[in-house]
């Protein structure tokens, strides 16, 4: 048994040792492999480097001559220095890639203007903001969402407990916008003239029921209107009208409303299901909540006028303005895929996985588009971008708790590019293209490839430019001190450090894996210029020949010389 056992060792180490020198060879000639629980066996053809004898290694085979072993040096040579070129090139290429302008992108180029009207109207938005917050403190939030309802032509709700300046904000907004002011406190006992003006003694005397509505809700173009759930059934059904549409019924006819934005103000939710209406017209949602113990210190430290202070007698934009820039954005600014699947996925999150359900409506996901445009707009961008979507925490909630909510998944997805999963996938199957390319087999069952090779390439550089963009703007972003948040028109200064704090480590390892992929795509494109060999290809992407070989259907790995052993 020991002599036996003796002998089989050193047919198997003879065995063993000659299939790991011709694996060393240039066209690695004979590779035993495992598949399905059954022995495989890769038999390359002549190489295209140059034409070679194709060796068999079993136990019989004796020692190579000299001049097969100078041959197979001589292409061992030749596949270094071709490794090496592919190598450089790749390398040379992502470089290059990777230093490329942003502004070829969409989503990072600037707005074309005639005479710069966007980084005029940007400049003075940020005059404005920083107007409205002029002797107010911890209101920074409050007033950049209230400022760009404004521009969107939409609603402002404020919750909070008395005493929190929700009523100074709605004045402050009249004194930036300009035009009309309305402001009006409701009780459980307010009636229709409150709002909407008294009845016209002229209009009766000609039997004409309509009211005078100087001065009132339907001739204003920014109005405050505190407790607002307290409307009863006589001023629902015409507020509603004026929200929504822009229009009042007086008498018999309907009037065009100039209303830019209504702020509305409330100590508690509504709790009557009539009041649900209501309640979906205010697009923007802030949950206003007491100064922190520092802030406090801050406005009991501060001089008193600043609070009475009108903080400046011309305002700084006009009704008509606020109506041009919201048209100018919604034909000007588009909505990238990735940020439309985003916010399908995030309405269906909402409904379908939160406890309670959150609804959200197909009107308020409508606007909520037009405001994530009209915000990319005044930020200069031709596209709505992901740090824009932040601005929905404010948008899509029920109640104040959902906010978190939003928040919480926003901040997950906006890092998840779920592209790369296609990338991957397309990057293997020209990995396979490439192999069965540069195979050409003379025997092992696969056969020629007729597969154009500048297909492959064509492929490989697409797929280089696209890593190379997401690459670019990843690296920007966190290099520059995610400057699409610190530089955000809308993003209050707290939102902005909790937003950055949270991304910075996802968008880290999200950069790792779209630098590996793009150097993989790079070598692909260097590689496919002389249609490499199969084992080259392995040698210069090992994973995604690990890949191919553990994973890949045999449909696949057949052409590559793989065949039952005898």
């Amino acid at each position: 048994v020991e002599v036996a056992f003796s002998t089989w060792s050193r047919l198997l180490d003879h065995t063993q040792s000659c299939a790991m020198m011709t694996a060393h060879s240039t066209h690695r000639s004979v590779v035993s492999v495992r598949l399905h629980h059954s022995h495989r066996r890769i038999t390359p053809g002549p190489s295209r480097l140059g034409p070679h004898p194709v060796a068999r290694a079993s136990s019989s085979d004796g020692d190579v001559s000299d001049a097969t072993r100078a041959m197979l040096e001589d292409q061992e040579t030749r596949i270094e220095e071709e490794i090496k070129r592919v190598r450089n090139d790749a390398a040379a290429r992502v470089r290059d890639v990777t230093s490329a302008d942003l502004s070829a992108n969409p989503a990072y180029a600037p707005l074309t203007d005639i005479g710069g009207e966007t980084s005029a109207m940007r400049t003075r938005l940020a005059a404005s903001i920083t107007q409205l917050q002029r002797g107010l403190v911890e209101r920074d939030t409050e007033t950049r969402l209230m400022l760009l309802a404004s521009l969107a032509r939409e609603h402002v709700l404020f919750l909070g407990p008395p005493g929190t300046a929700k009523s100074e904000l709605g004045r402050r907004l009249c004194r930036v916008v300009g035009g009309n002011y309305f402001e009006r406190l409701l009780t459980r006992f307010s009636v229709p003239e409150e709002l909407f003006g008294p009845l016209s003694m002229k209009g009766l005397e000609n039997d004409r029921y309509v009211r005078s509505t100087g001065g009132f809700l339907p001739e204003a173009n920014v109005a405050f209107v505190d407790e607002v759930f307290k409307a009863n059934s006589a001023i629902l059904n015409a507020l509603l009208t004026i929200l929504n549409e822009r229009l009042f019924d007086n008498g018999g006819g309907r009037i065009a409303v100039p209303l830019v934005s209504l702020v509305g103000a409330s100590n508690e939710l509504p709790e009557s299901e009539e009041l649900d209406a209501l309640y979906d017209r205010f697009l923007v949602r802030r949950n206003v909540a007491p100064v922190t113990r520092d802030g406090l210190v801050a406005l009991l430290s501060q001089e008193s006028t600043l609070l009475d202070d009108p903080a400046s007698d011309e305002p700084m934009l006009t009704v008509e303005e606020t109506a041009e820039v919201r048209a100018r954005a919604l034909s000007a600014v588009k909505l990238p895929e990735s940020v439309l699947t985003n916010l399908v996925e995030l309405r269906e999150y909402l409904a379908e996985r939160c406890e309670p359900p959150v609804y959200v409506s197909d009107r308020r996901m409508l606007k909520a588009v037009n405001l994530l445009k009209v915000s990319a707009y005044t930020c200069g961008r031709a596209e709505v971008s992901s740090f824009d979507c932040l601005l929905l925490e404010h948008v899509l909630w029920t109640v104040p708790e959902d906010a978190e909510k939003v928040r919480d998944w926003l901040l997950r997805n906006l890092t998840m590019d779920e592209g790369l999963d296609q990338v991957q996938y397309l990057l293997a199957g020209c990995f396979a293209r490439a192999c069965r390319i540069g195979a050409d087999y003379v025997d092992g069952g696969g056969g020629g490839s007729t597969i154009d090779a500048s297909t492959v390439k064509a492929d490989a550089k697409a797929l280089v430019e696209l890593l190379s963009t997401k690459y670019n703007a990843t690296a920007t972003a966190l290099d520059d001190g995610f400057p699409g948040i610190t530089g955000h028109l809308w993003l209050g200064e707290d939102t902005a450090e909790g937003a950055i704090s949270a991304l910075t480590p996802l968008l880290e390892r999200n950069k790792k894996k779209i630098k590996t992929l793009l150097d993989e795509a790079a070598v692909l494109e260097a590689a496919a210029e002389g249609a490499t060999e199969p084992h080259i290809l392995a040698e210069l992407l090992p994973q995604q020949w690990a890949n191919f070989i553990r994973s890949g259907p045999m449909d696949e790995v057949k052409p590559l010389g793989t065949v039952a052993s005898p």
